[in-house]
């Protein structure tokens, strides 16, 4: 794997170079990550040095919601939007501001949901900014080659485009629900955290953010103002976590600004009918509210971590880095999966992330060895939320972004049951 680094010498004399090949020995630690080095002779140099490769952080960016569109789709005729699939260990550029869901040449990142439909095992599919080296995290897992989705923040590249590698020939589909532009932007967004906190869950009595369950092929309305986590009349886009629970395989949901036409895309894919939760950012709509479609019978949980507003007293800007490692809880070889609160200070790992952050983004993937009920994660020093981050019932390895708030630069992180996991993070929100 290719990976850019400089390396500054220590003493003040002459340095004598000299050609360095670099072989990675473990995918990351703690503090950077590790290699073995040989000259070109293949004399050993370096055995196991941690070399901690240095970071990018963007701009201050503002939020600028659309209705949701579908921007890629392989599956369909080839095209610079279209097919053909993306071939195993090959990666494809797609330059989202020539796509036809109107999004800005001036764009400095996206909002989407990537899903993936693979030809069997897909190891991993990554989504970076073309143009630059491509990063050592991955947005999305199908070991077992089930229809996949997830969430992602993804800062634009060259000529507004982004790259994806899979590791397996997969078709690729991309929808858009927003996009980030300069702070400075007079129509755009500042992001407001929320401590997690549950909306509505269909599986409780009915009543306007409960039962009951979703119909197949229905609509429902779901009023988030109405809402005991004090979301304001203000907030015109929402950041949410879904988690379908179907009475068997659920195709797709859909989620979009009420009051307007139902869109061609999706939020969540559950062909296996398993508990499965998706991040979700959504534009307000009729009344701050939210529709939301399903193909087959399923319950809905919808918890917040946040909104977008106006810019006013707490609004926050978006900073994209480099992806980096957060957390692999894997490491060092050996280490046991964890199955109690643990903090993690994301603020102190090598990423770069300041101190004035109060809120991350992240991918989080879990591996756990078995069922898996769920994670919660929330900011570190306050109570456990009612909320879930992710669910993973069946035991695969599974994925979720997640904007998760702090105000003591760590969060905390709670698993039902025992479980590996692994923390990339793509970005922060701050003043």
């Amino acid at each position: 794997m290719k990976n850019d680094f400089y390396f500054a010498p220590t003493n003040t004399g002459p340095v004598n170079y000299r050609e360095f090949t670099f072989t990675e020995t473990a995918s990351s630690n703690r503090t950077g990550l590790m290699f073995h080095g040989t000259d070109s002779n293949g004399a050993i140099l370096l055995d196991n040095v941690v070399v901690t490769p240095t970071r990018q952080i963007s701009s201050a960016a503002h939020f600028v919601p659309v209705t949701p569109c579908r921007i890629v789709d392989t599956r369909n005729p080839d095209g610079p939007f279209g097919g053909p699939a993306v071939a195993g260990g090959t990666s494809r550029d797609f330059a989202i501001p020539n796509s036809a869901c109107g999004i800005l040449s001036t764009a400095t990142g996206y909002s989407m949901n990537v899903a993936v439909v693979p030809r069997g095992t897909l190891g991993y599919l990554t989504l970076w900014p073309s143009g630059q080296s491509q990063p050592l995290v991955a947005t999305l897992n199908s070991i077992d080659g089930r229809v996949k989705s997830n969430a992602a923040i993804v800062p634009a590249g060259a000529n507004g485009a982004v790259s994806v590698f899979a590791t397996d020939t997969t078709d690729v589909i991309l929808d858009i629900d927003g996009y980030f532009v300069a702070g400075g932007s007079p129509s755009a967004l500042a992001f407001y955290p929320l401590t997690p906190c549950r909306i509505a869950d269909t599986r409780n009595p009915t009543g306007p953010l409960g039962g009951p369950s979703l119909a197949a092929q229905g609509t429902r309305s779901f009023p988030i103002l109405a809402s005991s986590c004090g979301v304001p009349a203000t907030a015109q886009a929402y950041s949410l976590n879904f988690a379908a629970v179907p009475s068997g395989p659920l195709g797709f949901l859909t989620a979009w600004p009420d009051g307007q036409p139902q869109p061609q895309v999706a939020s969540l894919n559950d062909p296996t009918g398993t508990v499965l939760a998706n991040a979700v950012v959504v534009p307000a709509g009729n009344s701050g509210a939210v529709g939301v479609f399903t193909t087959d019978n399923t319950d809905l949980v919808i918890d917040i971590n946040g909104y977008f507003a106006p810019p006013g007293p707490g609004g926050l800007s978006l900073y994209t880095v480099t992806p980096c490692r957060v957390l692999d809880s894997r490491l060092p070889p050996g280490m046991p999966p964890f199955n109690t609160t643990q903090d993690v200070s994301v603020t102190a790992s090598p990423c770069g992330v300041p101190a004035t952050a109060q809120a991350f983004v992240f991918n989080a993937t879990v591996v756990p060895p078995e069922f898996l009920g769920f994670i919660t994660m929330w900011p570190q020093g306050q109570t456990q939320p009612l909320a879930a981050t992710l669910n993973d019932y069946d035991g695969t390895v599974t994925n979720n972004m997640a904007i998760v708030p702090t105000t003591t630069g760590s969060i905390s992180v709670f698993p039902s049951a025992p479980t590996d996991l692994v923390l990339d993070i793509f970005g922060y929100f701050a003043p």
